[in-house]
């Protein structure tokens, strides 16, 4: 499994990178259309966009690098180099998200029609992302047998050999899941009137996939015996259910200016 997929001028440009930029573009491409479905202005977007992009790059490596925190403190040089991976999403999305909330308050647009905006864009982006894992060979699980990765497609399982040892391509559960989820967040943008509620549903329905998924992996950041994503993601899917009482029990159908 090669990670580069070529060079220009002695400079190695790596499938990871490209995955990610891919993800971004079809993000970009389907805010489009959840803008005019939920009449906010494309062109705001893209410019807040413009600004919350850098902050969650930065904010998806600090927050990795803080839980591997030994090895760069002696390894200071790596800090920077993200090209072979090493960027949490948890980070990203938390330092977007303040990096938004805090833009949108200085504009005094709505807040969480933003939010619904980006959700379908962030699953999507996440959804094929994932791949880029695949090809650098990380964020895999534990150990399988022949038996069960033969039942995989030819690719996956020589993607998932390692030093003659086949893994769980769990790049691929959260990939499939995150597609499943993108497909309700898109029909939560269209049929639903409840302003927030796609944004609420992304963070759930993400945070229930991740929390299986992270069980099976083998890189997993960590705090003493927990790990972190995991912790995340149950904190997430409370939230969720926190916000759906309160759609439907409170404030339905109520419009949010934060």
């Amino acid at each position: 499994m090669n990670p580069i997929a070529f060079s220009i001028f002695g400079i190695s440009i790596r499938w990871y990178g490209i995955l990610i930029a891919l993800g971004l573009l079809t993000g970009v491409l389907i805010a489009k259309y959840t803008s005019r479905v939920k009449e906010v202005s494309y062109d705001k977007f893209l410019d807040m966009l413009i600004i919350i992009l850098p902050a969650s790059i930065i904010g998806a490596r600090l927050y990795y690098v803080l839980f591997e925190l030994d090895y760069y403190m002696n390894n200071l040089s790596e800090i920077i180099n993200i090209r072979e991976g090493g960027l949490a999403i948890h980070g990203g999305v938390i330092f977007g998200v303040l990096t938004a909330f805090i833009y949108i308050k200085i504009k005094k647009l709505n807040f969480f029609k933003y939010a619904d905006v980006a959700a379908p864009s962030l699953i999507i982006a996440q959804a094929i992302g994932r791949w880029g894992n695949f090809l650098n060979q990380e964020a895999h699980g534990g150990p399988v047998s022949n038996e069960f990765i033969s039942h995989f497609p030819e690719f996956i399982q020589k993607g998932m050999l390692i030093e003659g040892q086949y893994y769980h391509p769990t790049f691929l559960y959260e990939s499939i899941w995150n597609l499943a989820v993108f497909a309700i967040l898109i029909l939560i943008v269209r049929k639903s009137k409840i302003t927030g509620l796609a944004a609420f549903s992304y963070i759930g329905l993400y945070s229930i996939g991740r929390l299986f998924v992270e069980g099976l992996r083998t890189d997993s950041l960590m705090l003493g015996n927990i790990r972190i994503a995991q912790l995340v993601s149950l904190v997430g899917i409370l939230v969720w259910v926190v916000a759906l009482i309160y759609f439907f029990l409170f404030r339905r159908n109520r419009e949010y200016h934060v």
